[in-house]
């Protein structure tokens, strides 16, 4: 997991966000292609939503939810702040796949 720089509606701002891109694309480009993280849990989540189980141990400061709202950013522009457990990682590549027609 990594904090890079989202652009807002009205500002920039940090803002952390998850790797989803597979080895070989961050082998072969110099961008990565992430999902956000907001703290603005939804009431019912939906099936491109997760809420993050071990959120603490991931390096967070409040519990995160998963958006499938994929972007593309510069590596450059993100700080490795911690990792995801298994068993989050696979609910979130499960909400990615849910959410792109692949």
């Amino acid at each position: 997991m990594v904090v890079g720089i989202l652009v807002g509606a009205q500002e920039t701002k940090v803002r952390p966000a998850v790797v989803i891109a597979s080895p070989t694309y961050l082998a072969e480009r110099p961008d990565a292609v992430v999902g956000i993280l907001t703290t603005k849990l939804p009431r019912t989540p939906g099936a491109t939503d997760y809420i993050l189980e071990d959120w603490r141990s991931a390096g967070l400061r409040a519990e995160s939810c998963l958006r499938a709202y994929v972007l593309t950013a510069h590596r450059s522009e993100f700080t490795v702040i911690g990792h995801l457990s298994a068993r989050d990682w696979d609910a979130v590549r499960a909400c990615v796949r849910a959410a792109l027609a692949v």
